[in-house]
């Protein structure tokens, strides 16, 4: 490759004007000439820039409304052609085609029109042709032209001109040609996608993935795994688009429980009450509404105070000062909420690391997404969970029927019971956990961990008897046989909300009836591996 390309003509033309002017008068006190289209030549113009439209390069206007304007051999011949092959020299003596040696194109903001709701024919013009054209062609020719694709590059180059008297480097131009591909191929994966979802294709022939990096990682999941944070673009509220006002970076676990944290409490409508989640290791150990979002942290801590300790805590509405004065009386990894008082806000600055995310909004807990995990050699895919029951939904199945405040309970343990790994069993009682039990490899499992947490939240608070007495109890999957449904029972639960669909199904309703329980099916589950 050849080493330094000193930069003597370039070719811009971009949707995002941001920093244009500034680098094209940057590039023209450098002696670079400038070549442009449309908006762009206009913009450099009024600047008071000396720059040559593209059609007085190709001899062809822009037409049909500028759909064609550099889709030219005089442009692509420029782009591809190798400065140092003798038949390509000659064949651009032959036909007039100069050398472009920098391009700088951002591309039609297909992305942003489709998150604003734009029809269908709007979102089709939003597709650029031309750009990815001469991306494409500008990053194979690395040894001899550079192509911008990112504002954020603009002073990188710059400064690598300043740095080689006016020329680039050739690792500089290797670098811009990879991101130029990753721009491309995302901006092709947001198109292909949106397609299939327009043809309302379940399961398309291909599928592309991208995102844009946001965060590098000191480390993944342990120590000596590498790790990075990028965005989808979706701009779901949340994690990825929250505003971090204080505290360290955060780690990859930190970003997982996060998440899980807030997707868990926008279950609750902000509206109806105020809601919070207390999250270890992506599970669950405390989940509360009360009056008073004060009163909801103390519910959910109580739950499980040990494991609340360097925990994520996630509320439903914006922090207030005497909420975050209760929570900075023990150690919090993470807070995030839709937003925080400056009273909030002058509390946690006194604690440092605490870090304190703000989303201005809650992710609608049924708006499906496209979720995907990898496995050796290809990847699951499918819809985010977004499933939802109501009251009329629910079949009660045993002799005993549940009460109005029973019911309650029952959709609350629901709501949380599909955001614990499975196995699941969750009990609640007046709107909060008492306990939860995760992951283990058996529903009976998972009711005695569950249980065992109640107990020992009893000990905790010195409670005459556990808090599983008199509780709901709910299983994100059927009970497959009695034995998990008598734990809970044994445990104190009065109640009971799974989905129903065992083949022992009558076996567990009689063990039911004979426990004096309330139970109602679903006909759904909640599986979270």
């Amino acid at each position: 490759m050849t080493e330094l390309l000193p930069i003597r003509r370039a070719l811009i033309s971009v949707s995002d004007k941001t920093g244009l002017i500034d680098l094209a008068k940057a590039l023209a006190e450098r002696g670079v000439e400038l070549l442009s289209t449309g908006g762009s030549a206009k913009a450099m113009r009024d600047a008071g820039l000396a720059v040559k439209d593209v059609s007085d390069v190709t001899g062809f206007p822009e037409m049909m409304d500028g759909r064609v304007k550099t889709l030219h051999p005089k442009v692509h011949g420029g782009l591809l052609a190798l400065r140092d092959n003798a038949d390509h020299v000659a064949a651009m003596d032959a036909h007039g085609i100069a050398g472009i040696d920098l391009l700088v194109v951002n591309l039609y903001p297909f992305e942003a029109t489709v998150a604003a709701g734009a029809d269908y024919d709007t979102c089709i013009e939003n597709i650029d042709i031309g750009g990815p054209a001469m991306i494409r062609a500008a990053a194979k020719n690395a040894a001899f032209v550079n192509v911008i694709v990112d504002v954020e590059d603009y002073d990188k180059l710059l400064g690598d001109m300043d740095q080689h008297d006016g020329a680039t480097c050739p690792k500089f131009r290797r670098k811009l040609s990879q991101k130029a591909y990753a721009r491309t191929a995302a901006y092709d994966a947001a198109v292909s996608t949106w397609m299939a979802e327009q043809l309302e294709l379940e399961a398309p022939k291909r599928r592309a993935f991208a995102g844009e990096l946001k965060q590098t990682l000191r480390y993944g999941e342990n120590s000596h795994q590498k790790a990075a944070f990028y965005t989808d673009g979706s701009n779901r509220p949340g994690v990825a688009t929250a505003t971090q006002l204080q505290g360290k970076e955060l780690s990859y676990n930190n970003i997982n429980d996060t998440d899980a944290a807030f997707e868990l409490v926008s279950e609750f409508d902000p509206a109806a009450s105020p809601a919070v989640a207390i999250i270890k290791h992506a599970n669950p150990c405390g989940v509360a509404v009360g009056a008073t979002l004060v009163e909801a942290y103390q519910k959910a801590f109580d739950c499980d105070r040990t494991s609340a300790f360097g925990g994520i805590v996630a509320l439903n509405q914006p922090l207030d000062a005497e909420t975050a004065a209760k929570i900075v009386e023990i150690f919090t990894e993470v807070v995030i909420a839709p937003g925080a008082s400056e009273e909030a806000k002058e509390i946690f600055a006194a604690k440092k690391n605490l870090r304190l995310l703000l989303t201005d909004g809650l992710p609608d807990p049924r708006k499906a997404i496209t979720a995907y995990k990898q496995v050796a050699g290809g990847l699951l895919v499918q819809d985010k969970d977004v499933g939802y029951v109501s009251k009329d939904d629910l079949k009660v199945v045993t002799k005993v029927a549940p009460t109005d405040e029973q019911l309650d309970d029952l959709f609350f343990a629901w709501k949380v019971a599909k955001h614990v790994k499975s196995n699941a069993i969750v009990y609640v009682k007046g709107g909060a956990t008492v306990g939860v039990g995760a992951g283990q490899m058996s529903r009976l499992d998972s009711a005695n961990v569950a249980a065992s947490k109640a107990q020992r939240m009893a000990d905790e608070l010195g409670m005459d008897e556990s808090p599983a007495k008199g509780s709901a109890v709910a299983s994100d999957a059927f009970f497959p046989f009695a034995d998990g449904l008598l734990e809970a029972a044994a445990a104190g639960g009065t109640c009971v909300i799974q989905p129903g669909g065992s083949m022992r199904d009558e076996e567990v309703i009689k063990a039911a009836d004979e426990a004096g329980l309330a139970m109602v099916f679903t006909g759904m589950r909640h599986f979270r591996h």
